[in-house]
């Protein structure tokens, strides 16, 4: 987790030495042009190696008490629906926003400086950092959405690193299409994309679709996709794709450790109630142990029958209690359990009942969650609408 680690600037020469003496990574010297910080250096301390160096994008941001976040796009970030959001955040006891950097289909939801990213760039957010500048003022923490595996723009540009069905790109009953986990080159590029972000000044990145496409251990021998590093693995198919999921999470944390953001993944709530996931390659507590932030996605209406609760989506207080004691029980066997920051709904959801929803979501039905977290020790949440329309009025912090 972020500390509020003490910072020194430090020239260029003093910088080139310590990457002689190889305290300093190359990829730690590439940002010539931005603020770099060396943690705890003494200025004359000249027989002690310095420490590494940190990435500085110089905006300040406090980690909350307890982070009480919302799910905003990238048309609404850049749109006038931003004002509204932040109208809420601050009338309310909400502290953050978790924003779409890279969006589901895979568009960067803004224009790099990096002109070779443009293929998979929109504008949504005409002036990222002047948003983040923004958030700054209002003490609102920023955390970047990152979608990894699900891409159909990548995919469509680089066929290679997807999964093909008959010599083309495959894609799932919603025309979505995956990339594939197994190769390094897609770590490579939304690793990159996380570290933008970093740049623009996110104290987070929160990793998104960190897993093989549902029900894959049905596709599997159906499709056509290269096992990269993982050609020669004797595990079987399953442990093979929770290795490589796993081994993307630890590569990501790795790589962003010189930008002093703490690293997040979603998770699909049910991992938690299994070893490990048979097709889509997530194991609860393996990413827990590689990451800051675990944020399982814990809508009441994503549950069938489960925990004894035949409809979910019409006991969201139940459901969430249920879930959290499971979730709770797994962390405390963790050596560095992280910090736990579930996804809970704020939408209704009529496909559960023939296009009519009895359930109506609003101020009690959000409450009920957030009661049931608070009530398992769990402070932190993060509030999904995906057309970013929240409920008004309710209490974020019914148990203070």
């Amino acid at each position: 987790m972020r500390k509020g680690i003490l910072s020194a600037s430090v020239t260029l020469g003093i910088m080139a030495a310590s990457f002689v003496t190889g305290e300093v990574s190359a990829a730690e010297m590439t940002a010539s042009a931005h603020t770099l910080r060396a943690v705890d250096v003494k200025p004359y301390d000249i027989h002690k190696p310095l420490k590494r160096f940190k990435f500085d994008s110089g905006l300040s941001f406090d980690y909350p008490h307890a982070v009480r976040g919302i799910y905003v796009t990238g048309p609404s970030a850049g749109g006038e629906r931003f004002k509204e959001l932040l109208n809420l955040v601050d009338k309310s006891d909400l502290n953050a926003m978790v924003i779409d950097v890279k969006e589901d289909y895979g568009k960067l939801t803004f224009k790099p400086e990096d002109e070779k990213f443009n293929w998979a760039s929109d504008d949504f957010i005409k002036d990222p950092r002047q948003m983040l500048k923004t958030l700054e003022k209002k003490g609102i923490y920023p955390i970047a959405r990152v979608v990894v595996f699900k891409d159909s723009v990548f995919a469509k540009k680089h066929p290679e690193y997807s999964f093909k069905e008959n010599g083309e790109v495959w894609s799932n009953g919603k025309g979505e299409s995956f990339v594939n986990p197994f190769n390094k080159e897609v770590w490579e590029y939304n690793v990159k994309v996380a570290k933008m972000a970093a740049e623009l000044g996110f104290q987070e990145i929160q990793f998104d679709y960190v897993r093989f496409p549902e029900g894959f251990e049905n596709k599997d021998e159906e499709l056509e996709y290269s096992l990269g590093d993982y050609e020669n693995s004797n595990l079987d198919p399953v442990k093979r794709r929770v290795q490589a999921v796993t081994d993307f999470v630890k590569y990501a944390k790795k790589e962003l450790s010189p930008y002093d953001v703490d690293v997040a993944v979603d998770i699909f709530g049910y991992a938690a109630t299994i070893p490990e996931t048979p097709g889509i390659g997530q194991n609860f507590s393996k990413i827990s142990e590689n990451v800051d932030v675990i944020s399982s996605m814990i809508y009441p209406s994503h549950w069938t029958s489960y925990f004894g609760i035949d409809m979910p989506d019409k006991e969201p207080y139940r459901l969430v209690n249920e879930y959290t004691k499971v979730e709770n029980s797994i962390l405390k066997k963790l050596k560095n359990p992280p910090v736990s920051r579930p996804w809970i709904q704020d939408f209704e959801a009529p496909w559960l009942y023939g296009g009519s929803s009895p359930t109506q979501y609003g101020k009690a039905e959000v409450e009920a969650q957030i009661k049931a977290l608070n009530e398992n020790g769990v402070n932190e949440f993060l509030i999904w609408n995906a057309g970013n329309k929240y409920t008004k009025g309710v209490d974020y912090t019914p148990l203070d």
